[in-house]
């Protein structure tokens, strides 16, 4: 079959309705678009791809998010409403428009990109692995603790001004962690005058937020009846305590507790998680933007310190091959450019793998992303992974 000839550009507002009918076709939503869908909110750059009569074929978008990597925010260009029209597909479209995603991010300072796929091949083609999932667990309410709140504690229901505190716990719980969003910039603004969730809950300690959760009721209060936290953080056990206590308090009209949870931080460490059942999964997968931003952004772990020489390959950002030096110390790390002869060969996929924590050097070697003769020892590349793992714990 011949493959289309493609124009990529950004999308204008005249472009919209016919990018929703082409996300409607690909996800099933609803045909008629609601108000933010006609409009071209700030924070995203949306590309599509377009024949020469001027249809449009495909649709990328990159969201201008930053993500934390240790205590550091690194620029991102994370990927969404990857769309494209029955009749263009398997003839190279996406492809056309994932690279140009990736040069215009890299032309406008970004350093890495997450996304959620509905499938994973042609992502991986592009340079994109696996790294993670978000998992949406269930508990049935009845099982929570019912814990009191701590004397010096207070429980209240909060409103749209308490919102910049959420944030700034928020910001505080996950800084230290990598790959979450910041929640910072205008993507993340929310009216001020309403809440963004049917209810927030605040817990206080002389009028110092120390924790939140924020919930959506749903419907009915039989036996399917669910109460989904959206969010819940903590920055102290009693406050993760009487969180969870306010929450079970729901068990006679909310029998279960829907929720995403951040691996042991301070509200998972006094669940019953094994009484957890897995609701739903969302694999998600990372590639670096631009390697040597990736690596300079970060923070690193302030007791790593190493030197590696690797040469690395990556078909869709050229600017990212070639044969590169990574010295990590005191907590900050750099990559460049050397003519070192190197046995280590690394794709672009091990490196989002060893990048996020998600694998290591040996293993990325079985699997065929990390070549090597049959002398070399690989493991210097764990330098690479030496944070540990990432998470993502907003659906984008």
């Amino acid at each position: 079959m011949p493959q289309p000839t493609v124009h990529i550009r950004e999308l204008t507002p005249d472009d919209l309705p016919a990018a929703w009918t082409l996300r409607q076709h690909a996800f099933g939503i609803d045909p008629q678009p609601p108000p933010p869908a006609t409009t071209m909110p700030p924070g995203a750059t949306r590309h599509g791809a377009f024949d020469t009569a001027g249809q449009l074929l495909g649709q990328a978008v990159d969201l201008h998010h930053h993500q934390w990597w240790n205590g550091r925010p690194v620029t991102a260009a994370d990927v969404a409403g990857v769309a494209v029209a029955p009749a263009a597909r398997g003839r190279g479209v996406a492809r056309a428009l994932l690279t140009a995603l990736l040069r215009g991010a890299h032309d406008r300072g970004a350093a890495v990109s997450a996304l959620f796929p509905t499938t994973t091949a042609p992502y991986r083609a592009c340079g994109w692995d696996v790294a993670g999932a978000l998992r949406t667990l269930d508990i049935t309410t009845t099982a929570l603790p019912r814990h009191r709140p701590a004397p010096h504690l207070t429980i209240r229901d909060g409103h749209p001004t308490d919102l910049p505190a959420v944030t700034d716990l928020y910001e505080h719980v996950t800084r230290h962690r990598r790959g979450l969003l910041t929640r910072r910039g205008p993507q993340h603004v929310h009216p001020t005058d309403t809440l963004p969730t049917d209810g927030l809950t605040l817990v206080e300690h002389d009028h110092q937020l120390v924790g939140y959760a924020t919930w959506n009721r749903g419907r009915g209060y039989g036996t399917d009846a669910v109460l989904t936290v959206d969010d819940i953080h903590a920055t102290t056990a009693d406050a993760a305590r009487a969180l969870i206590g306010s929450l079970a308090s729901w068990a006679s009209v909310a029998p279960t507790l829907r929720l995403h949870l951040l691996d042991g931080d301070a509200v998972t460490a006094h669940l019953p998680v094994e009484t957890a059942r897995e609701q739903h999964r969302d694999t998600w997968m990372h590639r670096p933007v631009d390697v040597t931003r990736a690596i300079a952004q970060r923070g690193w772990p302030t007791h790593t310190r190493g030197t590696t020489t690797f040469t690395l390959h990556d078909d869709l950002a050229d600017w990212n091959t070639g044969t590169w030096r990574l010295d990590i110390a005191d907590g900050t790390a750099e990559l460049t450019p050397t003519h070192t002869d190197t046995p280590l060969h690394l794709t672009v996929r091990g490196f989002a793998q060893l990048y996020t924590g998600a694998s290591n050097a040996e293993t990325l070697h079985h699997a065929g992303l990390l070549h090597t003769d049959a002398n070399t020892d690989p493991r210097p590349l764990d330098l690479l992974a030496a944070a540990g793992p990432a998470h993502l714990h907003d659906y984008f």
